[in-house]
């Protein structure tokens, strides 16, 4: 499966696998808002990406994961992508602003 949703505890982790496009779009929404509900407790939630396996993302897929970061930091809840990028992925990324949450997850 292209987008799939693991969830751990306080830790949701989403993987991204092949290309994200228009068509994985509705998929990827109903995940990031899945992962982004408010742990039981309410603290310590943390929601991770996992792009090591996409080859593109569309304009569609960036404009999600740049939503679902900016309602993470509004709840204060942790967003970073996990394990390595493609080049790709990462320039997608990059022109859309999101750098801060290239850096590696244990930096964070």
């Amino acid at each position: 499966m292209p987008v799939t949703l693991e969830e751990n505890g306080a830790v949701s982790l989403i993987r991204l696998e092949g290309v994200i496009d228009i068509g994985l779009a509705g998929e990827l929404k109903t995940l990031l808002v899945q992962a982004l509900e408010p742990g039981e407790d309410g603290a310590g939630k943390k929601v991770r990406i996992a792009l090591a396996g996409a080859t593109d993302l569309d304009v569609t897929a960036v404009q999600l994961l740049w939503a679902a970061e900016r309602k993470a930091n509004a709840a204060s809840i942790a967003f970073a992508f996990e394990g390595g990028l493609p080049e790709p992925a990462r320039s997608a990324l990059t022109h859309a602003g999101l750098q801060s949450v290239l850096v590696p997850v244990d930096a964070r």
